[in-house]
């Protein structure tokens, strides 16, 4: 966050990870007890995937989702509904409200995603106060098995959001998410973010400002440049999209990135199949270079590429990859503390397949002398 001004922030300060928990435990928790489940509200700077991580969170659960932004609601029927004439059971005439089209009407699971929720009008932020509380508003009412969540922008400094009241605030359940980068290569991975990219952020996590370089910018600038094969033959497009997104000092350190050709590195799945690893190594080697010395914080990318796409793989990898695992972290390149780190980061999942690396000597003793 900037220096320069003080925001204010709701709950715990955490990263995407934790905030997917709290929210498997919500919707957990909903199917089991016949309560209304708490709203949960989650606060954090625009553009690190807050709404992308609830929406995601639904898909991969096969969920219901409803999605508003009511900070594009002008008057409260876009909330209420609109008021219809009809004849009531004595055939007098009745007004009786109409649901807006937004309202869902099946039974869940389902997560009805309220985003942005204070840059509405507080109008509009006091008639929400009657759905956290009772999931129903007027005329209508959410089916069973819904859970709502809202997402927020920090109170304070350069967000133009109108303050939540204590009235409203007691209604939620509140967390706070947080950039980090190693949860957002996770994310990254399984939603098949331009691999140069999720190397470069990994590379480079501090030039994240979160004024214009921000997650969600950074993955639309790596959504452009994907098409692009060689990246070096083509660095004044490339510039170009950089500065549509991000900051220029964003820009200028990926265009150093391409020109030291470090967008060439190998991906996980490149040096897992590969047929011929010891001269993938050399080429490392090369690529890691830079005198006399070894980059070992790209090297330390790779390690976390390697490890996030391992945690993440479903089925068990051919022998001829796992033997490429064992060559890929016991290279002479890897200093034993990274090599530890990945041992203990992979030997820790609940994949008995990962587990083999206790077979490798020089692994297992590094591992034992640590316990």
């Amino acid at each position: 966050m900037s220096d320069q001004f003080s925001y204010t922030t709701y709950g715990a300060s955490v990263n995407a990870t934790s905030v997917r928990t709290l929210l498997e435990h919500a919707l957990d928790t909903m199917l089991q007890q016949p309560e209304l489940p708490v709203p949960v509200c989650i606060w954090g700077r625009h553009g690190i995937g807050k709404t992308e991580l609830v929406r995601d969170l639904a898909q991969e659960r096969g969920y219901q989702f409803a999605y508003i932004a009511p900070a594009q609601f002008e008057e409260m029927g876009d909330l209420l509904g609109m008021p219809q004439i009809g004849k009531a059971d004595s055939s007098q005439d009745v007004t009786r409200f109409v649901p807006p089209d937004w309202v869902p009407r099946q039974e869940g699971p389902g997560i009805l995603l309220i985003d942005d929720v204070n840059r509405a009008d507080d109008r509009i932020l006091r008639g929400i106060m009657q759905l956290l509380q009772f999931y129903e508003m007027v005329a209508w009412k959410l089916p069973p098995q819904w859970l709502i969540v809202l997402t927020a922008n920090p109170d304070g400094g350069d967000y133009s959001v109108t303050p939540l009241d204590e009235a409203m605030l007691t209604r939620m359940l509140h967390v706070t998410m947080e950039f980090e980068v190693k949860a957002w290569a996770r994310w990254a991975e399984r939603a098949g973010v331009d691999s140069r990219g999720i190397n470069f952020v990994l590379a480079y996590p501090e030039l994240i400002t979160g004024h214009r370089t921000t997650p969600r910018s950074l993955v639309q600038f790596f959504q452009s440049i994907q098409p692009i094969a060689d990246l070096n033959t083509a660095l004044p497009l490339v510039r170009m999209l950089g500065d549509a997104c991000l900051d220029k000092a964003t820009t200028q350190a990926f265009i150093n990135f391409v020109h030291l050709r470090l967008d060439a590195l190998p991906s996980p799945e490149e040096m897992l199949w590969t047929d011929d690893f010891p001269a993938l190594e050399s080429r490392l080697r090369r690529q890691l270079s830079e005198g006399d010395t070894i980059r070992l914080d790209i090297l330390s990318v790779l390690v976390t590429r390697m490890s996030n796409y391992l945690k993440q793989r479903e089925k068990p990898i051919s022998e001829e990859a796992f033997g490429n695992l064992q060559q890929f972290i016991m290279m002479d390149l890897l200093p034993n503390d990274l090599r530890l780190s990945m041992a203990q980061d992979l030997t820790a999942t609940s994949k008995p397949w990962l587990r083999k690396l206790y077979g490798i000597p020089q692994i297992g003793k590094l591992l034992l002398e640590k316990m």
